[in-house]
């Protein structure tokens, strides 16, 4: 059977649709429908690659292991990722279309509404039902009329519109009464409720508040969500990094220390979630402000923008301490872009990130990198060498524009042995000869239980092998724990009944 798709729209940016349709997205599931994610346009600097090399947002990526299905571009074909200077890098259907300011991105508009109903017309007559996904406000009138991830989309896909608004950070009947005031004629008819997320208390404390919605809106509210501070799953960029949810402390009495560099163009910081819910680790995210006495490690993430990210290192006096902590013993770590970073010098002679330059990098890996050819976006399988846990097989993703080549001593850190399921042999990234300094292309290694497991261990002190203090713990099933839990609440918060009338309605 086919359902009406739902549409979960934004009263502003960061009211948590990305988390409420992964919700939904498992909940349905449970109910024995087969469900897909899907948003039109995207912008986001954190990414993921798809088992045929394609890109797409990261957040797609986390609501279709909510559905139990493996990420497809067709559920989010345009993924805008912000560059150094005015405007984005545009991919379509996970490949890069080029670099465009607003003015020319806009008059590609009837081209992109083209592919992006292709893309939709594919899952809806795959799946039962499609749960759309906004884009930050769904009410903002300078945007209107180029619209094409909001109310223009629930109008083409002939989607129930469903309003979320935060109440955690206040101004909630302004952001739905408000929202609802400001909408012409069609897009209220297409509005079907509202959901308020993030209550704090007992839900039952904002009745006066539904009522008052209700009778100023015409239209219900569905549900008053609670604020589920400690749930660890990946949200959008806007996700504070200042206070990483972890999960229930075991009470492990070694801890690792381990600073993530906080980049102004920091993508895919779901790297770090594994490290951040392991009970062996203390994970913070750290810039110049930061103590750095007491780090075990060092990590500089994935950026967009690396030559821009280097030279806020360098102004900022981040490069220095980073150098000073290495040279006291310290362990570093570079992934992607942060691999770039530690090397001696990165070139940017085509403008590939701007204007072209050049910029010194911090000289802790004997490496250069020049950005220039295609952007790399391959799922990898790979053996580790030079890492902690050397013989080791693990998987990942690399996301990376640029060619580096290597001009000094060390070793691999990993063999890579297949790119897109088809077989490789080629090395990837590089470490120090005193194992100190590591860098590597792959997104994703934590996520592997075997991996990180050595990895802190050897931090630790302790063998790689060594399962002391550390309980068993997969990373995978606790993910599926926290889609469970988020689905739960749905199921008690959430008037299904009317929802599944809206979906069944045409």
């Amino acid at each position: 059977m086919r359902y009406r798709p739902l549409m979960i729209l934004g009263a502003g940016s960061d009211v948590g649709k990305s988390l409420l349709v992964a919700g939904l997205c498992r909940l349905f599931r449970q109910e024995g429908l087969r469900v897909a994610p899907f948003k039109a346009q995207n912008m986001a600097l954190n990414s993921f690659v798809t088992p045929e090399g394609g890109e797409m947002g990261r957040s797609q990526a986390v609501q279709a292991q909510a559905a139990g299905l493996a990420p497809h571009v067709d559920m989010n074909p345009i993924l805008l990722k912000p560059t150094a200077g005015v405007g984005a890098q545009v991919i379509l259907h996970g490949k890069v279309l080029g670099n465009y300011t607003s003015k020319d991105y806009y008059r590609l508009r009837p081209r992109l509404v083209r592919q992006v109903m292709k893309s939709f017309r594919r899952l809806a007559a795959s799946y039962d039902l499609i749960i759309l996904e906004g884009a930050g406000s769904a009410v903002e009138l300078n945007l209107r009329k180029n619209d094409l991830v909001n109310f223009s989309m629930a109008k083409r896909t002939g989607a129930a519109a469903v309003l979320a608004a935060d109440i955690d950070r206040g101004g909630v009947f302004a952001a739905t009464i408000g929202s609802f005031h400001l909408l012409t004629r069609t897009e209220r008819r297409l509005l079907q409720g509202f959901i308020i997320n993030r209550f704090r208390g007992d839900p039952a404390l904002f009745q006066e508040g539904v009522e008052i919605i209700e009778k100023r809106t015409a239209r219900p509210v569905l549900g008053v969500v609670p604020f589920l501070s400690d749930l660890a799953l990946p949200e959008e960029d806007s996700v504070p990094l200042e206070f990483p949810r972890r999960r229930v402390d075991t009470g492990s009495p070694h801890r690792v220390a381990v600073g993530v560099v906080r980049l102004p163009h920091l993508s895919n910081y779901t790297d770090f979630l594994p490290l951040e819910q392991d009970a062996r680790v203390a994970l913070s995210y750290v810039d110049h402000r930061s103590a750095w006495d007491d780090l075990d490690l060092v990590i500089i993430p994935g950026t967009k923008n690396t030559i821009s990210d280097l030279i806020y290192l360098q102004e900022t006096g981040l490069a220095a301490a980073i150098v000073d902590h290495a040279r006291q013993g310290g362990r570093v770590l570079g992934i992607c872009g942060g691999y770039q970073i530690l090397g001696e010098e990165v070139h940017d002679a085509l403008g590939m990130e701007g204007q072209p330059r050049t910029a010194k990098g911090l000289g802790l890996l004997p490496l250069v990198t020049r950005l220039e050819g295609d952007k790399t976006t391959t799922q990898v399988r790979g053996r580790v060498l030079g890492l902690p846990g050397g013989g080791l097989e693990v998987s990942g993703y690399e996301i990376h524009l640029g060619v580096t080549k290597i001009r000094g001593s060390g070793r691999p850190a990993l063999t890579i042995t297949s790119r897109n399921g088809r077989a490789a042999a080629s090395p990837d990234g590089w470490v120090s000869p005193n194992g100190l300094i590591m860098g590597t292309y792959v997104h994703g290694l934590f996520d592997a239980d075997d991996f990180r497991q050595a990895f802190v261990s050897t931090l630790l002190g302790l063998p790689p092998e060594c399962s002391e203090n550390s309980p068993a713990w997969s990373f995978h099933a606790f993910q599926e724990a926290q889609f469970d839990r988020l689905a739960e609440a749905l199921r008690r918060h959430l008037n299904l009944d009317r929802i599944w009338d809206l979906i069944r309605s045409k």
